[in-house]
């Protein structure tokens, strides 16, 4: 029978979610057939750059932020914090580990900027833990702290050093990158051949073995980690059930507050690191407004991905997917893809009339007429919808997704030390 000085060993169980898991035969089959898709859609618009090596390649590192965001996120809320404050510490990041990298080198400055994210997340958790202030209160007083504090700072630190203003740092040196001998050459050159599916494998893997860098590699050793930690440890265990029952976590003898802050610290240092990565890979500088609101779509890729670091994954390559379509080929390639959701909207119409759900599959049926005849209509897209496309993508997925979601059941909700006494 468990006590409560059972400390060590707790037996609490948060719920398990009350929609179905997809198993992972199943959502490689679901990946691999829009994979497929795209690649029909490829050959038929002629748009090959929607999976070439280098769209892969940029999508990976835009993803690498607004995932390490939504990772952040995802250590808040699992331990009961919202934290809407993830732009304000990605904007720490991004400041101080350029004004630590161009001093003392990359990796001191990736410190830094996590140090930056992680006091940003300690205020986080002073306010919503220790005085009970409104979580979303104070995660936009985090923002706006953020943004004023690098603001005043920026000038006094980078005005009159070379390379420097009042809103950029000067360069920070290169992390350097990495390239996998031979095997990068074979895969852009399978790639470049447009067969069916195979190139688009080909470019897709080229993305995670060409010109990658090496903070790239720790962003996504993090995801499994974060899974094995919070749900194969004793620690997450604990951690999780402050998120879902912090007053039954309590009776068993969990320091609710010790665990809360320490989430909302590794919060506010994975945010950091996404910022860090904005500052020393993605640009080799600081500049004011370069988190671009990454800290919020990271935070939809988590809720997206159902507070689950795998889900959390997917939602941020394709949010940077999406992103990068800015960068190359934007107006063809965003054309092309109307095609593609054309397609998946009929499925989806498909989908929901076989579930007898005959209303939403005949809305959802026009909606892919319509986006259909804009394709056939229309040669390319104006390169206002190309901006706006990430966003657009991030309503999408949480509108479609929204009935599948289970948050931890006390996020975001007042706790008090002895309340259920």
């Amino acid at each position: 029978m468990t006590t409560a000085t059972d400390v060590n060993q707790p037996t609490l169980q948060p719920p398990a979610p009350r929609s179905r898991r997809m198993s992972l035969p199943v959502l490689l089959l679901v990946i691999a057939g829009g994979l497929a898709l795209t690649s029909i859609v490829r050959m038929i618009t002629g748009a090959d750059g929607i999976t070439n090596v280098s769209q892969m390649s940029t999508a990976l590192e835009l993803a690498v932020p607004i995932g390490l965001a939504g990772l952040g996120g995802l250590w808040a809320e699992r331990s009961g914090v919202v934290n809407i404050g993830l732009e304000g510490m990605m904007i720490l990041g991004t400041w101080f580990g350029a004004w630590a990298g161009y001093q003392w080198g990359p990796w001191t400055g990736i410190l830094i900027g996590v140090i930056g994210g992680a006091v940003g997340g300690l205020l986080h958790a002073v306010m919503t833990v220790s005085f009970n202030v409104n979580h979303i209160v104070s995660g936009v007083a985090i923002n706006i702290l953020a943004l004023g504090a690098t603001r005043y700072l920026s000038p006094l630190a980078f005005e009159g050093v070379p390379g420097g203003s009042a809103k950029q740092s000067p360069p920070v040196e290169s992390l350097g990158q990495f390239t996998v001998p031979g095997l990068s050459d074979w895969l852009t050159t399978l790639n470049s051949k447009g067969w069916f599916f195979v190139s688009d494998i080909a470019g897709l893997l080229g993305g995670l073995v060409t010109d990658v860098s090496w903070l790239t590699l720790i962003a996504i050793a993090l995801i499994p980690a974060t899974w094995w930690i919070l749900w194969r440890t004793s620690f997450g265990l604990r951690l999780r059930s402050c998120g879902e029952n912090p007053i039954a976590a309590e009776s068993l003898g969990v320091n609710v507050y010790k665990y809360k802050y320490i989430a909302v610290i590794i919060s506010g240092g994975l945010a950091g690191l996404g910022g860090v990565f904005l500052s020393i890979v993605a640009n080799p500088f600081y500049l004011e407004g370069q988190t671009a609101g990454r800290g919020y779509i990271g935070l939809a890729a988590m809720i997206f991905g159902n507070w689950m670091p795998g889900g959390l994954a997917l939602g941020a390559v394709l949010f940077g997917y999406t992103d990068s379509l800015n960068l190359r080929g934007g107006s063809e390639n965003v054309h092309a893809l109307l095609l593609l959701g054309a397609i998946l909207l009929a499925i989806g119409a498909i989908w929901l009339a076989v579930k007898k759900k005959y209303v939403s599959a005949v809305i959802t049926l026009l909606i892919g007429v319509l986006v259909f005849l804009w394709y056939a209509m229309t040669d390319e897209v104006p390169s206002q919808i190309v901006s706006a496309t990430p966003y657009v993508i991030t309503l999408l997925v949480l509108s479609l997704s929204a009935q599948r979601l289970r948050m931890p059941k006390a996020d975001g909700l007042p706790y008090r030390k002895g309340q259920g006494k």
